[in-house]
């Protein structure tokens, strides 16, 4: 165990840090998550450690395990996105059919009406017709 103590002033209680160079763990893991994430970008890839502190040991797992998190997040940020842009389109086109049903259902309504007035016109027609022959044959 490594102790360090040192008095920054007479007011500042003495601050010790401390780490133990026992338990040097295995940075093979690590290195293992770093090598797993090459497009991480130069300036955010795990500085490989000091295997002989284990401080930097840990360090370097957190930074690799926020790497992971980190990778992980701009995976689902990326999914979401194109989920996004589906479901975009998905709205455009159903706008679109909603538009057509509505030119459809307008058509429908004055084609509906057009033929209302042709009916109309014909039984008018058709009644004048019987007048005249009626009056043609007596």
């Amino acid at each position: 165990m490594i102790t360090s103590a040192r008095r920054v002033s007479p007011d500042v209680p003495e601050v010790q840090i401390s780490f133990s160079l026992d338990h040097t763990s295995d940075t093979r893991d690590a290195d293992k998550l770093a090598q797993t994430f090459p497009e991480l970008e130069q300036r955010l890839q795990p500085v490989s450690p000091c295997v002989s502190l284990k401080e930097s040991v840990h360090v370097y797992k957190e930074h690799c395990r926020m790497a992971k998190e980190f990778h992980q997040v701009k995976h689902d940020i990326a999914a979401l996105e194109e989920r996004k842009c589906q479901l975009l389109a998905e709205l455009v086109e159903d706008q679109k059919v909603a538009a057509e049903i509505s030119r459809l259902e307008d058509e429908f309504r004055r084609l509906s009406e057009e033929n209302q007035t042709l009916v109309t016109k014909h039984g008018e027609r058709s009644r004048q017709l019987q007048r005249l022959r009626r009056t043609n044959s007596s």
